[in-house]
């Protein structure tokens, strides 16, 4: 007899994707807020890439707190809550991280509005948490992959669009260009954003037929990695400390930084592989692997686009004179709309077609999704006719997805050879085909989130999800690696600061290698389809 599949809550996941969809907003409109407030607060291009330090450094704060509490507790708060209550407690929490965004930019305070971005932050980082296993519970186990995925490909139209849309608010037509604008224009867009997450939150509190999204999973404490990870912050701050209350370099403090991340993970799979009592999921090599590649790799993505708007305004880069704020929402979106090309093809996969099916939609998907980075441009008033050159782009990346095979390691090896030519190639040209080669980068790294993450929990069994959560918290490259790129933009100049992106992905082709070494010396033959995005 065969089994009853489970039917899906369509309203509920409707309003999960929701807030897929403002995650990837709110993250890619930081890209139109740094060059904005580096005007506005006459910053330099370091201090101006603290917004993405405070955005994506909550991430790491809040996934520690949660994990450290439970680990202290000896059970997993948020599946003794439930997925459902955390959804809306994160909510909460960008309500108020959005609506603390108004006075503080009243207050003309920037480390006010950093304060209230890490808020915003924060919320999500439990979002996300959250939401991603509350998605497979709102329909049957079997198509969760799909949600996840069509969460993954709303997020990034979140991304593709989040620019356009803010640039709109603070610039307001295209053709306003060298329009004064005064930083209050952002009230009326984080009123806005406060007001869904907080419809969103109310639905999902008053809804009677949502489940909880608990589940029966043994939390597995882990004392050890706890105070590792705790080690790492200490460390973290006590840099932090220095470079507020001395003259050190910050490209010093910045890379002590980086090696105090590498080396804590290094020491501490040592220490696990002596003695695994108490170290949990990092008695794993290809776990420790997976935590310096989301690092990394969640750096670079970010720090590619947090730092291409200085570089558009650079006298000679792009024309004479640089273009203006107001006029580079377009080739910002054109970097998120490569995430969402990219993650819309890697979606594929999860679908039934047939072998001739999917070909002939690995060719059509990335010129669909490309044509709606197109369209929204063209609805906001933008000159897009300098964006169709990027097709060319398109067709490669098309070329090296048939060439992956929806293999890990093979994918992530591939783009990331790929996106380190493009990144050398976008620092030693200047105009169209530079911008081009530089937002290449992020069709590359669309399909690395679900390559990375696949191949460093392979094989870890019952720390599976303990080693996911680690693996979240290295979104904290994204608030290490462009702050170190803003340094050396101030040192020598934007266009040669690329070469830590170049450095980056290199770093990414060889830990692909590494590994499908490591998986290989403990049998596992890791080739199995991917799918997904973050």
């Amino acid at each position: 007899m065969s089994q009853t599949k489970q039917p899906t809550n369509t309203g509920a996941l409707a309003t999960l994707v929701m807030v897929f969809f403002f995650w990837g907003f709110i993250a890619a409109s930081n890209s139109i807020l740094i060059p904005f407030c580096k005007t506005h607060f006459d910053l330099n291009q370091f201090q101006s890439q603290l917004i993405g330090s405070a955005f994506y450094g909550a991430y790491f704060i809040g996934s520690l707190i949660l994990f450290i509490v439970s680990n202290s507790l000896g059970y997993d708060i948020l599946n003794k809550i439930g997925y459902k209550k955390g959804i809306i407690y994160g909510l909460w929490i960008s309500v108020l991280g959005a609506l603390l965004i108004i006075p503080s930019a009243n207050a003309n305070s920037f480390p006010a509005l950093l304060g209230s971005l890490f808020v915003v932050a924060l919320g999500f980082s439990l979002q996300q948490t959250a939401a991603q296993p509350f998605a497979i519970v709102l329909g049957d186990p079997s198509t969760g992959t799909q949600r996840l995925n069509l969460g993954g490909g709303v997020n990034s139209l979140g991304t593709t669009l989040g620019p356009i849309i803010v640039s709109f608010f603070l610039f307001g037509s295209v053709s306003d260009v060298g329009k004064e604008v005064t930083i209050t224009n952002i009230n009326t867009l984080y009123i806005i954003v406060a007001a869904v997450f907080a419809a969103v939150a109310l639905f999902f509190s008053f809804s009677k037929n949502l489940p909880d999204g608990k589940n029966d999973e043994r939390f597995e404490k882990a004392n050890k990695a706890a105070g590792a990870l705790l080690m790492m912050t200490g460390v973290i701050l006590a840099i932090i400390l220095v470079g507020q209350f001395t003259d050190t370099s910050k490209l010093v403090l910045l890379m002590l930084t980086l090696i105090a991340v590498v080396a804590i993970l290094f020491y501490s799979n040592a220490s696990a592989v002596k003695s695994p009592e108490g170290w949990g999921a990092m008695r794993y090599q290809q776990l420790i692997y997976g935590m310096l590649g989301i690092f990394v790799y969640v750096g670079v993505e970010v720090t590619i686009d947090n730092n291409f708007g200085a570089l558009l305004k650079t006298p000679g880069y792009f024309n004479e004179v640089g273009l203006d704020e107001s006029e580079i929402s377009h080739f910002i979106s054109l970097y998120w709309g490569s995430l969402m090309i990219g993650r819309w093809t890697g979606a594929i996969g999860v679908f039934n077609l047939s072998a001739m099916g999917k070909r002939i939609a690995t060719i059509v998907v990335p010129f669909i999704a490309f044509a709606v980075v197109l369209f929204a441009n063209h609805l906001k008033g933008n000159n897009i006719s300098d964006l169709y050159g990027y097709s060319v782009v398109v067709v490669i990346m098309i070329l090296a997805f048939f060439y992956g095979q929806e293999k890990p390691v093979k994918t992530l090896l591939t783009v990331s050879v790929l996106a380190t030519i493009f990144m050398l190639i976008g620092v030693f040209t200047k105009g169209i085909i530079s911008v081009y080669a530089l937002m290449a980068g992020g069709l590359c790294c669309s399909v690395m989130w679900p390559s990375i993450f696949s191949l460093a929990v392979a094989g870890l069994g019952k720390y599976t999800s303990q080693g996911s959560a680690f693996l979240i918290m290295m979104i904290l490259g994204g608030a290490v690696i462009p702050p170190l790129q803003g340094v050396l933009g101030d040192i020598k100049d934007m266009h040669f600061s690329y070469l830590l992106a170049a450095a980056c992905f290199a770093f990414l082709a060889y830990l692909a290698i590494k590994l499908k070494n490591v998986l290989t010396s403990q049998g596992l033959d890791f080739d199995s389809q991917i799918g997904g995005g973050h």
